[in-house]
């Protein structure tokens, strides 16, 4: 009797709030297998509560490359193949290139840099391996535009943009597909506690308006983004929709940027 082979997953890392959590439910509508993936325990567990309480999830640290790599391979081995892989993980602070924190600099590196590298080759490998899948990372409108007080995001999310799409061009061959979605001003928790009151939409206006003084024009369409905007361009461009698509950088920043 022949035994089949089990069906792909879709993994979500960085799926215990905000966009993550997000991604997960418009591409859980999508009718993807979904894995999930977080250092936050208790976030994961509540995004698969929404989802009905029966995807898996598997806490890690992605600054650990030996943890990534395990639970790459478990996922593998327990669910089924990686076919699309999500990234959204990620962290935040302000500070200018001179005088930030240093280890605030560092550890940024080591979550948006390093750490979706781990992510990178553990998933990559098996694709490349199979010559099949996609990705989709997300970045940031701030890699392509400076901004002020964001010299350790915005070059970090800089350097995972170009790291993508590098990667992008070395997986063609194979026929996987790798984007970034680089989102704007966008209505979660990290984009809140940039507010003087993270809840007075005070916050959302300052944004929509932007600052002069800052050097920072505003959102053309008046309005800063739901984290469900950001979700469904993810969707997309792990679909077959955007099979032709990759090493793009897709902004979903409302206009903020100019496309600077």
């Amino acid at each position: 009797m022949t035994e089949t082979a089990p069906s792909p997953v879709t993994l979500v890392v960085g799926a215990a709030q905000g966009i993550g959590r997000a991604t997960a439910e418009v591409l859980a509508r999508a009718g993807h297998r979904l894995v999930l993936a977080d250092r936050n325990a208790e976030g994961l567990r509540k995004t698969a509560a929404l989802l009905g309480g029966s995807v898996p999830t598997y806490p890690v640290d992605i600054r650990d490359h030996d943890a990534v790599a395990y639970i790459v391979g478990s996922i593998e081995s327990e669910h089924g193949p990686i076919e699309h892989l999500a990234h959204v993980a990620g962290v935040f602070t302000t500070g200018s290139v001179l005088d930030s924190d240093p280890e605030d600099w560092q550890h940024m590196y080591d979550v948006n840099v390093t750490g979706l590298l781990s992510v990178l080759r553990s998933v990559g490998r098996a694709m490349r391996e199979r010559r099949s899948g996609s990705i989709v990372v997300v970045g940031s409108n701030s890699a392509g535009v400076p901004r002020m007080g964001m010299g350790a995001y915005g070059s970090s999310k800089a350097a995972s943009t170009m790291i993508v799409r590098i990667l992008g061009l070395e997986l063609a061959q194979y026929g996987i597909r790798a984007n970034i979605v680089a989102p704007g001003s966008t209505d979660t928790a990290m984009q809140r506690s940039l507010w003087e009151d993270p809840n007075d939409d005070a916050g959302s206006r300052s944004a929509i308006e932007g600052d002069l003084s800052q050097f920072k024009v505003g959102i053309p369409l008046g309005r800063i983004a739901e984290p469900a905007d950001i979700a469904e361009a993810i969707e997309f461009l792990l679909s077959d929709r955007a099979r032709h698509i990759t090493m793009q950088a897709l902004y979903i920043d409302g206009g903020a940027t100019l496309r600077a």
